[in-house]
């Protein structure tokens, strides 16, 4: 059990990252598409030869109807659905009565043989015509032939079926009469008095039998047994053949969705997106381990992965649009702001590779993202300026268009399907990519992260802590820019990040503004305050502007890595002459050496130790008497290896190599700063 615990408490950092790579692992993997997807790639291949090997039916499974075969069944249901008609004999008994008090009304009382004669006569006439049913007048008739048959219910639900010819309306029962006793018109009117409608549209019966007849429409047209070829490498793709594909494609997935098939396909998927993210985290371990060791880097790596595929899967679940329309270039853009091109550039790969396995078209998707997530990445590489998120988006949108017409030309050998639609879907993912913008200042915020822009801002002198430095302290200004000219210029040569190394230059002496006076650059008039302080007062001074500016650069916002120059650019050194001038005032005292050194830490990246060297020399230079050749190299060099000695450069990721290439740009920069000039005439 020791051993468990020793074991967690040395590992616990990788164990946690390790926690955090197979969770995304398993949240990708559970917002992937339920089904098995299908190998092969249909899309482009009609009429043309199948370049795949001979595909055999895996299972039974039936061949789709097409949408416009669907289409045309139901629009034959339509029009061929059968009308019903609901007949209501609930007034016959009332109608025959009817005709009796009429026929009495009609004869005298004592004229029984007559009333029965023609009593007689009118109903069985009277009875085959409501018989027969008399029907409402109806939109749904109008202008049907005489042979259309309808359904007549009648009584308990009994079905019948009958033409209109057969049924009759009011009219046509009146010339039936008029024709079956053409002498007796009073019997005529008689029995035209006492009919009615008796049959009745019933549309709910009918719209219930046509849903019924529309659903039991087959959605398909004969299937393909297991074993059962279906299409031989080389041979022509057809429309038929096109069918069967599209249709083994459909069922592929419902097919396979038992519950150990799925479990192995969810297996194959956690392995793939283990692979890609695995491979990313190899990337990371080799090639920076800074991210690596930054717990929130990693989290918001595999966040804005995680992120980007849910969006993917959403899309492609409920088919809401086309994936096109989405803005796959925020990723690279966003990693791009915060990171270096190689990461960048490797993280876009691994979330392409990741989509595309449940994308339609796998390779299509990932010919059209890689150059258009380069392109996005190669755009901004140097962002000075907020025009450049525009550029980029206009470039994104070519390379868009550039791709998926050269596709097209190879696949189809014109660009018939580059639609509208197409174009408009690129339009609108380039656009969306301006949302980067206001992205990465939510990131900024949520993360603690410093962009480029952020940087380019900071870099601002007009920004109120330079213009208050500038106020204050206007020789420590001045210093804070030739360091930062100066620091600028290593950087570049050495690798790094140039912006980070201005602003934190510009800004490593911002705490001396609140006493710019005990500082000698600031001394104007000749009067220096020290004299008037014991040695370990005047340290105590000195040192103190790297808390104030910590203090001064937090109540300002100013990001960490910023802050971090201030922390830094004195490491653990000592304040040389204060401390150099109270031993030898104190020749036999003991001489606390804490009393007069920075309370540190020590620089721990390329920016923050080139801060220091540049800072040191640049400020040492000025007390040079004689700045030619020699001087500068022996100074630069004296500086330098100084604090190599010092071991201020333990914890920083610089080389000898690097050290050699600072001190000659240093002392090529500073003769052409104290370069000497001709003396002018009087």
């Amino acid at each position: 059990m020791k051993k468990v615990f020793s074991f967690f408490r040395d590992r616990h950092d990788e164990i946690y990252k390790s926690f955090l790579l197979l969770l995304c692992c398993v949240t990708i993997v559970y917002f992937f598409p339920g089904e098995a997807k299908f190998r092969y790639n249909i899309d482009n291949v009609k009429a043309k030869p199948w370049p795949y090997e001979n595909l055999i039916a895996p299972f039974d499974f039936a061949i789709s109807k097409n949408t416009a075969e669907l289409q045309a069944e139901v629009k034959d249901a339509n029009a061929n659905a059968k009308l019903y008609f609901r007949k209501h004999d609930e007034q016959r008994e009332k109608q025959f009565a009817k005709l009796e008090i009429l026929l009495s009304e009609h004869h005298l009382k004592n004229d029984s043989k007559l009333w029965k004669k023609d009593y007689d006569l009118a109903a069985p006439l009277l009875d085959s015509v409501l018989n027969a049913g008399i029907v409402q007048p109806s939109a749904v008739i109008e202008g049907k032939p005489a042979d259309f048959t309808i359904a007549i219910l009648a009584g308990r639900n009994i079905e019948t079926e009958s033409d209109l010819a057969s049924v009759f309306t009011i009219k046509s029962a009146d010339e039936f009469f008029k024709k079956q006793i053409p002498d007796k018109d009073y019997l005529q009117k008689i029995i035209d008095d006492c009919i009615d409608y008796n049959l009745f549209y019933d549309d709910a019966t009918t719209q219930k039998v046509l849903k019924q007849n529309i659903d039991n429409i087959s959605a398909s047209k004969g299937g393909r047994v297991k074993g059962q070829a279906i299409i031989n490498k080389g041979e022509i793709v057809t429309p038929e053949k096109l069918e069967i594909l599209e249709s083994l494609k459909q069922e592929y997935g419902n097919q396979t969705g038992g519950t150990v098939n799925y479990l192995v396909i969810v297996l194959g998927r956690f392995l793939a997106v283990f692979l890609c993210l695995g491979l990313l985290a190899s990337f990371l371990l080799i090639f920076r381990r800074d991210i690596v060791a930054d717990n929130v880097r990693v989290i918001f790596i595999l966040l804005v992965i995680t992120i980007n595929v849910i969006m993917v899967s959403f899309a492609t679940r409920y088919d809401y649009f086309n994936i096109y329309f989405l803005p796959f270039c925020i990723l690279p853009i966003i990693m791009r702001a915060f990171y270096d091109t190689r990461v960048a550039l490797f993280t876009h790969l691994v979330t392409v590779l990741i989509i595309a396995l449940f994308t339609p078209s796998a390779f299509e998707f990932v010919f059209l993202q890689l150059p258009a997530g380069i392109a996005a990445i190669f755009s901004i590489v140097n962002m000075s300026k907020r025009s450049q998120i525009f550029i980029s988006a206009g470039i994104i949108f070519v390379i868009y268009c550039l791709a998926f017409g050269a596709l097209r030309l190879i696949q189809d050998a014109s660009v018939q399907e580059f639609s509208e639609e197409h174009l408009i879907a690129f339009a609108v993912s380039s656009a969306l990519a301006l949302s980067s913008f206001p992205l990465i200042y939510v990131f900024e915020r949520i993360f603690g992260f410093v962009s480029d822009v952020t940087l380019m801002e900071l870099c601002d002198t007009n920004n109120p802590l330079l213009r208050e430095l500038a106020t204050k302290a206007p020789g420590t200004f001045q210093h804070s820019l030739q360091v930062a000219d100066l620091a600028e210029e290593v950087i570049h040569h050495i690798g790094g990040n140039v912006l980070l190394m201005r602003a934190g230059a510009l800004y490593h002496d911002v705490g001396k503004t609140d006493m710019p006076v005990y500082f000698v650059e600031n001394q104007m008039s000749g009067y220096n305050p020290h004299d008037e302080l014991d040695f370990e007062e005047s340290a105590h001074i000195i040192i103190g502007h790297v808390s104030s500016g910590i203090e001064k650069a937090k109540k300002y916002k100013l990001p960490d890595l910023v802050i971090d120059f201030i922390r830094t650019h004195h490491g653990t050194t000592t304040t040389g002459f204060f401390y150099r001038q109270y031993k030898i005032a104190h020749p036999e005292g003991n001489v606390s050496e804490k009393e007069f050194q920075y309370p540190g830490p020590i620089p721990f990246s390329k920016e923050t130790a080139t801060l220091m060297m540049c800072d040191a020399v640049e400020a040492s230079a000025r007390s040079l008497k004689k700045h030619d050749n020699e001087t500068i190299d022996n100074h630069v060099e004296s500086i330098i290896n100084g604090l190599v000695s010092l071991n201020q450069f333990y914890n920083a990721d610089i080389t000898f190599r690097d050290l050699t290439k600072i001190k000659k740009i240093l002392k090529k920069k500073l003769m052409n700063i104290y370069h000497s000039r001709p003396e002018y005439p009087q």
